[in-house]
């Protein structure tokens, strides 16, 4: 039996909408997972620029952008975005962002990273798979670990939140690694 491509027992990944944005939106009230997420202010977006988010997301052959959704109910919980494409080396970033608290540490996101790995891998074909990630950031850490990333490199120091400095890790997936995992 063929297995959905973009589909697992807990979440799917889908297309996101206009309707989406406000839900987005939402999330970037969340001061935890706007500093969990990017190294930019934790200044939220409102829903017209997650819209212009979204639809920027939708544009151009170097970038895919996911919404994780409950398979069960299809509600929106978070997103995936492999960017930044390098075809000519067949390597991308993958960022993953869980918005709704009450899913956050329930394997909701290993499995769309599952998913999303699976596609980036089989479905376009790329080498390489690559992220970076804070280094207070430890949920994270575990479940890229888990998946079979590699640290590969530090960003000494790259940021400051509350006075204190953070490194930022890098993390690779190659193909043959995957598939041994």
């Amino acid at each position: 039996m063929i297995q959905p491509l973009l589909e697992g027992s807990l979440v799917r990944l889908t297309p996101l909408g206009g309707a989406d944005a406000l839900i987005l939106s939402r999330w970037q009230q969340d001061s935890e997972y706007l500093r969990l997420l990017d190294a930019q202010p934790a200044f939220p977006k409102n829903d017209m620029q997650m819209a212009d988010w979204i639809r920027d997301g939708q544009r151009g052959q170097d970038r895919f952008l996911f919404g994780v959704r409950l398979v069960d109910s299809g509600d929106l919980i978070g997103f995936i975005e492999l960017g930044e494409i390098l075809w000519t080396h067949r390597a991308t970033w993958i960022a993953i962002g869980i918005g709704e608290r009450e899913h956050r540490g329930h394997g909701c996101g290993t499995e769309a990273m599952s998913l999303a790995l699976d596609f980036a891998f089989r479905e376009l074909n790329l080498h390489r798979v690559q992220l970076t990630v804070f280094a207070y950031n430890d949920r994270a850490i575990r479940l890229y670990e888990r998946l079979g990333f590699r640290r590969e490199g530090v960003y000494r120091e790259f940021l400051e939140r509350d006075g204190q400095r953070y490194d930022m890790l890098l993390y690779g997936l190659l193909r043959r690694e995957w598939e041994e995992s």
